[in-house]
């Protein structure tokens, strides 16, 4: 039975104000390992998606593969922020970031036909690279602790090529689930060849309702004190 929007709500309201902030709730929601060898983008890429109900900064923070390793991860560039709610995509590129606007041009152009506002940032170097026969992201903040881990299996063999799926938020899971098309945002490419769902907030109706509900309850509280 799932729990009225509202009851989330006052208990997320609730905590928050018995412990102060609360603390980042980044999850790596989507991956696709196969771009680099099997899209125009020519480049793998991973999604980053905020369920908090506040900004978060991540500034500094980095990204490594199945190695885990905070010393032998690399910057994330090119965003700071993630709002609440918003879902923001790293792509592979190179160290020094030269490649960076024709890879995110070409990003834009496969999965938008050009026209997208979604947030695009980017990583690279030495040490990191999504294999198609399994591998992981890994997500560390700038003092290197761990803010969200996923593993994953090997990639389709076959178009169309669908990214792995973790619209719920899983952390420290193993995906296995694919995107399908009208799941969670998921919709195939012009080209016929990508199924994903890039930038898409999840559950979107239900997230701004429990936002609305965190927003009254608040004014609520400032009221009664």
């Amino acid at each position: 039975m799932r729990t009225p929007i509202l009851g989330l709500a006052a208990a997320a309201l609730a905590l928050s104000l018995a412990t102060g902030p609360a603390s980042a709730n980044i999850r790596v929601t989507e991956v696709a390992p196969w771009s680099s060898g099997n899209s125009p983008v020519a480049a793998d890429w991973f999604e980053l998606t905020n369920f908090g109900v506040s900004a978060v900064d991540i500034t500094g923070w980095k990204v490594d593969d199945n190695s885990n390793s905070f010393g032998s991860s690399v910057a994330l560039r090119g965003v700071t922020n993630i709002a609440a709610g918003e879902s923001v995509i790293f792509i592979e590129s190179n160290a020094t970031g030269t490649n960076d606007a024709a890879i995110g041009t070409a990003f834009r152009n496969t999965w938008f036909g050009g026209a997208s506002s979604a947030q695009i940032g980017f990583y690279g170097g030495s040490g990191i690279g999504l294999g198609t026969g399994g591998d992981a992201v890994n997500i560390f903040n700038a003092s290197g602790v761990s803010q969200a881990s996923v593993s994953f299996g090997a990639s389709p063999a076959a178009a169309p090529f669908a990214t792995f799926d973790n619209a719920a938020g899983g952390n420290g899971i193993s995906l296995a689930t694919l995107s399908a098309v009208g799941v969670n945002g998921a919709f195939l490419t012009a080209s016929g060849n990508e199924v994903g769902s890039p930038a898409a907030i999840p559950e979107p109706g239900t997230y701004a309702m429990l936002v609305a509900g965190l927003a009254l309850l608040g004014v609520a509280a400032r009221r009664r004190y």
